[in-house]
């Protein structure tokens, strides 16, 4: 039977299409985008440098204030010495501390980043 003059046969052509695996390239960013075991393993390991950091912070900041209660109940009539205290003596360190958290934190995002960036 001849074919109808309206259906035409179209054969449509493109680049071929590679997945990162295929063509031998390695991409972190796909293995958390599809959230292999890899791309959580790489996630993981953000969450507990993230982690290490926020909890070093807690503790030197229990190290500050923790003692002060008991420092300011041994010395009776200190008024002024706890407001220098609090006020002057524990505000740097404060900062400081706050400081080093958020460029401990940066650098493990911008480490992070540089692991997973495409190559």
């Amino acid at each position: 039977m001849p074919q109808d003059p309206g259906e035409r046969r179209v054969t449509v052509t493109g680049p071929p299409r590679r997945t990162g695996r295929a063509s031998g390239y390695y991409r972190p960013r796909t293995e958390i985008d599809e959230q292999t075991t890899l791309g959580h393993t790489y996630v993981r390991s953000l969450m507990r440098s993230q982690l290490r950091a926020g909890l070093a912070a807690l503790a030197v900041l229990g190290l500050l204030v923790g003692p002060l209660p008991l420092l300011f109940a041994a010395l009776p009539d200190a008024r002024r010495l706890e407001w220098a205290v609090l006020g002057f003596g524990l505000y740097a360190p404060l900062v400081l501390l706050a400081r080093w958290y958020v460029r401990r934190a940066e650098r493990n995002e911008r480490d992070f980043v540089r692991l997973v960036e495409d190559r």
